[in-house]
């Protein structure tokens, strides 16, 4: 029997993807959830491991192609003598099979269709095929893979299919995306008058994301916070490898510990409160984009651990190593854009998320004090922008409150 090896789905927005390099060669045996492909993701590249197990009879995609997920990017065969047949025409086995395909979805049915035995959710033997990601989820949330149909390719239970079954209100209807115009290798066009450099599949990503976004009911607050405090402790701890970013994350994890509903997101069945506080932070990218590495629960764990985690994510963000629970899972985001002099600015509402804070740069201003003195003071703007369905004004209001009252007056609490 011929099997296809399709383009993976290897996160939630990840619509098509590009082959980095193959890991194995036509001929080659492939074990069953052995890795044969490298893929670049809309954010990161990851392999990709097989659900059947044969003979790789033909590669359809070489490494620099892109392609949808979904579509067959390779041929493996049960048999040597089969795989000898395909590997004589390659396009007559792929026609076939996308003609099963195309003749099974036209056929009209009045209620669901089970899925084919070669799409099912577990291997012949029982066992069942979900991702890491998914099976951690499973087990924290006491759910039984078993029950669960998986949406990945052959049928993998992925994160996504876990969280539906946890909370069902944290499916979000994805955005329609308009195709953009684009050749292999971000290859720059030449135009009348300039040059169109098509988009990467990370900022194709970004793309989908912001036009989403649009559809949601924002607001934004901002708030004065005094950081000569929070000052003095990073020229005090700075030197042992702490970073600014760290000490932000921290202080804002403490305060929504204290502010739930600013951790919170809108579903159509609710509004949904997760366990952690998993802090996302903007990151940008070399090639174009931008990526949002997640601290999870920061506020849970010393400065100086913390600031090792947060440089080993940074490391990996822009090497593209990063697995898709280390920067889709955040809860609350955090955008920094201080460290280039900028003194305030709006950030973007991510999907899924209840409200995100804009960081600008701590600048010297003359204040006047309470007992009518002036003075000196290094202050730094933060915006919180909020989604309407879920916070209200009083709420980001006492939120950036209590920020401001734990850097101005309990800095120190960040280094526990």
């Amino acid at each position: 029997m011929i099997h296809p090896f399709v383009m993976p789905v290897l996160s939630s927005t990840m619509t098509e993807g590009k082959i980095v390099a193959w890991l194995k060669q036509v001929g080659d045996y492939v074990k069953a959830h052995e890795n044969i492909v490298v893929v670049e993701s809309d954010k990161s590249d990851m392999e990709a491991e097989s659900f059947q197990e044969g003979y790789l009879a033909a590669i359809l995609l070489p490494a620099g192609a892109q392609a949808p997920t979904g579509t067959p990017i390779a041929l493996i065969a049960d048999t040597v003598e089969e795989m000898q047949q395909v590997q004589q025409n390659p396009e007559k086995y792929l026609a076939e099979l996308q003609g099963e395909t195309a003749s099974s979805a036209a056929t009209p049915v009045a209620t669901e269709t089970p899925r084919p035995a070669a799409a099912v959710s577990r291997a012949t033997n029982g066992r069942v095929i979900a991702s890491p990601r998914a099976k951690k989820l499973a087990k924290e949330h006491q759910v039984d893979l078993r029950q669960i149909q998986g949406s990945g390719p052959y049928g993998r239970i992925t994160a996504e299919d876990v969280l539906k079954v946890v909370a069902p209100q944290t499916a979000t209807p994805a955005a329609p995306v308009t195709p953009v115009p684009r050749t292999p290798e971000k290859t720059p066009l030449v135009l009348e008058g300039g040059t169109l450099t098509p988009l990467n599949t990370l900022q194709q990503a970004v793309v989908r994301n912001m036009v989403a976004s649009l559809a949601v009911p924002v607001f934004r607050v901002t708030y004065a916070i005094t950081t000569d405090a929070l000052d003095a402790l990073y020229r005090q701890i700075k030197g042992k490898g702490v970073t600014m970013t760290a000490l932000l994350a921290k202080a804002v994890a403490l305060t929504l510990a204290n502010h739930p509903l600013l951790n919170s997101r809108y579903t159509e069945q609710g509004i949904y409160q997760p366990e952690g506080i998993h802090i996302a932070v903007a990151v940008a990218m070399e090639d174009g984009g931008l990526i949002t590495p997640v601290l999870a629960n920061p506020h849970q764990q010393d400065i100086y651990s913390l600031s090792r985690t947060w440089q080993d994510l940074v490391q990996r963000a822009r090497a593209k190593q990063l697995q898709p629970h280390e920067y889709n899972s955040g809860t609350f985001t955090l955008s920094n854009l201080g460290m280039f002099g900028v003194e305030q600015f709006d950030a973007i509402l991510p999907p899924n998320q209840g409200a995100i804070l804009a960081v600008g740069a701590a600048q010297p201003e003359v204040v006047a004090l309470e007992d009518g003195c002036i003075a000196v003071r290094r202050r730094m703007r933060v915006t919180l922008t909020c989604d309407h369905r879920v916070i209200y004004g009083a709420h980001a209001a006492a939120f950036l409150q209590d920020l401001a009252k734990l850097i101005e007056t309990n800095a120190q609490s960040l280094v526990l």
